[in-house]
Order: structure tokens, then sequence, then C-alpha cells
């Protein structure tokens, strides 16, 4: 027998307590419930009130724990809106898919003149074809007649609004009851829906509960994990790793999705990510907490020889570099605009303000402060354009690189180190619905971790 997947799209700006009890009440009712946030709305202007990215680590954390819930983020990271017809051929192959609407949208369905019929693409086609799950909403009885010929009706009545949440978080008032207390941090420490800028940075202080990532063929860093070992939770608030700097980058691409902050405790050299050990104490948090930053992660494109498209995240870095004895010729687009018709290299790299430390560094790039809103481009041994090295682009730039080689000159992606194998075509941007935050103690003085990189103490000469 197919499964019965409920299909749940909707905004979700910010997701509310009466979300997640919906979602819980169709995860009894169908075998399993997929969660939709849609993107930017034109008929809904409420949906560009914060970035995508943030409406993803707010749906993230709603709707965590659920048994049978999958919540996809392809719209936000598109920033599409998905209609209904396009959702129930993309979910087909997985099941008997029902679209979850509320008892409001199907009113007047017996005269033909429902929500549905009215404004959805295709309205009338859909009522006689789809299947709807059927969702009662306060004030919008529902009527047999107008239910559509295929529907059932969710065994659940939930009230709530994201206007009235929204209300509340512009006006600073208490958010308890309306949204998960999780959600609730969130939108406080990054003032959310206040009318007033958001910042990328925000204080922290909670007791830690700890998710430990260490190096085990590292002895300090056994050892430092063995001395916060009492903080280890099976519910953690917190990612402790311990180690260098490639330890935080494993730890992020691992559990990024748990949308909990990482707090990085130097046991290797120069950990640019981290906090240093002789400065953490005993209770790991000091007193007045931590600095979070919010960083940005890259969403990668690659396009193989054999028409394979693939798509990946990285937090670092990501770069093509020849894969034989001739150098590589790429073309370089920014933004649609060609910017470096041939570029004669042994490759070319992108990456974030907090990865730019790493190879881009050894590349010739300048490292940048983590929190830097840039993204870095730098070439690899450049032969062709004579003068160019690197490059510095706004957070919402988008870089394509096109293979100009052919077989002769082939080109390997790599992303965060990790090889793509064979690659002809790779684009790059900013992530919309992945990103990190990072604590620091406050006393941790990044420039001067930059500055000590720029201007190394090579001692008097004179």
């Amino acid at each position: 027998m197919s499964s019965r997947i409920a299909v749940f799209g909707g905004s979700f700006n910010p997701p509310g307590l009466h979300h997640r009890e919906l979602v819980t009440a169709l995860a009894r009712q169908f075998d399993r419930v997929i969660v939709v946030p849609h993107g930017p709305r034109p008929d809904k202007p409420a949906t560009s009130d914060v970035e995508p990215i943030h409406r993803a680590v707010m749906n993230d954390l709603a709707f965590r724990g659920i048994p049978n819930v999958r919540l996809e983020l392809f719209d936000l990271e598109a920033l599409s809106f998905t209609r209904t017809d396009e959702l129930e051929r993309m979910f087909a192959s997985e099941g008997e898919i029902w679209h979850v609407v509320g008892s409001d949208l199907v009113q007047n369905g017996a005269q033909g003149e429902s929500f549905i019929h009215r404004v959805f693409d295709r309205g009338p086609e859909l009522w006689n074809t789809l299947r709807f799950a059927v969702v009662r909403r306060s004030g919008f009885e529902i009527n047999s007649d107008d239910l559509p010929p295929r529907h059932e009706i969710v065994d659940a009545s939930v009230e709530g609004s994201t206007f009235d949440i929204r209300e509340q978080a512009f006006r600073r008032r208490s958010l308890e009851g309306l949204v998960t207390p999780e959600v609730a941090s969130y939108i406080d420490r990054y003032r959310l829906y206040r009318g007033t800028h958001v910042s990328n940075t925000a204080s922290w202080r909670d007791e830690p509960r700890l998710l430990v990532v260490h190096d085990e063929r590292n002895p300090k860093a056994v050892s430092i994990a063995d001395r916060f070992a009492t903080f280890a939770s099976s519910e953690p608030n917190c990612i402790l790793a311990i180690g260098g700097d490639g330890t935080m980058l494993a730890a992020i691409r691992q559990h990024w999705r748990l949308r909990l902050p990482f707090f990085g405790v130097n046991a290797g050299h120069l950990g640019y990510l981290l906090n240093g050990n002789d400065r953490v104490p005993d209770s790991l948090f000091p007193d007045e907490g931590i600095t979070l930053r919010h960083l940005p992660m890259l969403y990668v494109e690659t396009f193989g020889p054999d028409g394979v498209e693939r798509s990946d995240l990285c937090f670092n870095d990501t770069w093509l570099e020849r894969a034989g004895s001739q150098t590589a010729w790429i073309e370089v687009k920014i933004d649609g605009q060609v910017r470096l018709p041939k570029l004669v290299a042994d490759g070319v790299l992108v990456s974030t303000a907090a990865g730019s430390t790493a190879y881009a560094k050894s590349m010739g790039a300048a490292p940048l402060l983590a929190d830097t809103p840039a993204i870095v481009i730098v070439g690899s041994n450049v032969m062709q354009p004579p003068g160019f090295r690197s490059a510095l682009l706004g957070l919402d730039s988008e870089i394509e690189w096109t293979s100009l080689g052919g077989e002769k000159r082939p080109l390997i992606g790599y992303v965060d180190g990790i090889p793509q194998g064979q690659v002809v075509r790779m684009k790059v941007r900013t992530s919309r619905i992945a990103a990190a935050e990072l604590g620091f103690l406050p006393d941790h003085d990044m420039a001067e971790k930059i500055a000590q990189l720029q201007f190394p103490n090579w001692g008097s000469t004179f």
C-alpha cells in the first residue's frame, strides 16, 4: 500500500506553536508530513520581513523532534514559490499526496467559487483531481457540499496567527505560548520583526548543555573534552568543537542543521574560529555570556561533463583546479557579467570571510575578519590576465565558472576540500538557508589574530 503523505506549504513567518500542533496532528493521521516554507510572495509582503536564512533557522527549530516530519527548504534557498500542482509532481513518486488547506479555502466550493477555484493556477482542474486534507479554521465552518471530490478532514482544530506573533515581537512583548522557546530565543537575540536593522552579532547567556565534537587523535583535545564532559547532554543547546579550525569545519558541516551555536576551544595552532583554551573558564561560559557571530555558508552547484548537476554547501571555500598537466582555462562571470573572459591559472577559489584565513590566504588573498560582509575570489598561479590576483565581492554576488579547455584541460571541483569529480561549470553564491552561529568569549580579539597572520613577528633586524 502506498504511503499517505501530507504536504503542508505555508509562509510560517514565523512558525508558531499552532503550526507545530497542526503538523503533530497531521503526523498522527498520515504516514508522513512534508513541510514546505514558501519563499517571497507578492501577495504576502510579510514573507520578506526577515531574511530567508532567519526563516530557515526558525522553521528548523519549530518543527524539530516531530516523528515522520520532513522540512524542505528549497523555496527559501531559491527565493521561489512552488505551487500546489508543482508540489504534486515533485513528491508524487514518494506516495499518495494530500495537500493541506484550511477550511476557508474550500468555502463556496459547491458553487465553484472557492479560493482554490478562483486563485490557484488551474484551480478548477486541481479541485477535481488532487487530494486535499482540510483543516478546520475558526469562523469557517465546513459544509460537506463545499468539499472537494477527494478530501479528508484533519482531526484537529488549531488556532493561531503569525500576524499576532509578529505584532507581539514588534511591541517587545513575550512570545510565550505563541512560539516554541527555541524560536522565541532566536527572535529575541537577533531582534527580528522589530522594524529595526537585524544584526549578525548577538549576546547569549545560558547554562551549557553540550554536544561535544573533538579531535580524538589530539591528546590535548581529548584532555579538554574530559574537562567539560559533565556538560554533555542528550538535549544540547550548544556544540563544543575542540581541536583546530578543521575540527570546527567538520562539526559545522555535520551539525549546522541542528541550528545550535558552535563554541570552539583551541587545541591546535592559531585557531581563528576558536577560543584559546587558556581563556575558557571551567564553567565554559563567563557570567556575562558569549558573543555569537552569525556567519554565512556558500551554496555551490556543480555541472559535470556527463550532464549531472549536484549541489552542496560549504562553510570555508570551494574551488576548481586543473586535473592534468595543462593549465586551466576558465571564464569567470560575476552576477551574469563576464569579468574575466579567460583566466589562465592552476585554478580559482571562492571563500567566505571565515574561510579567507585558509587556502584563500595561501593563494594570495588578504585574510578578513570572519564577520566581514564579503566573499573572496582568488586565482592560483595566475598567468592571464596579468596582474589579477584576488577580488572582494558582496555577499549577494553570484559567481559562475565555465571551463574553456574542453577535454584537453579537465577541471576537478572541491567543496570544503571534498572532491566533486570532473566539473565543466560551477555556480557559487551565499546560501539563503545555511549559516552557523559561532560563539566567542567577550575578550576574544579576532582582529588581533588576523593582524598576527598578516604581520608575523619576524624579530628586529636592526
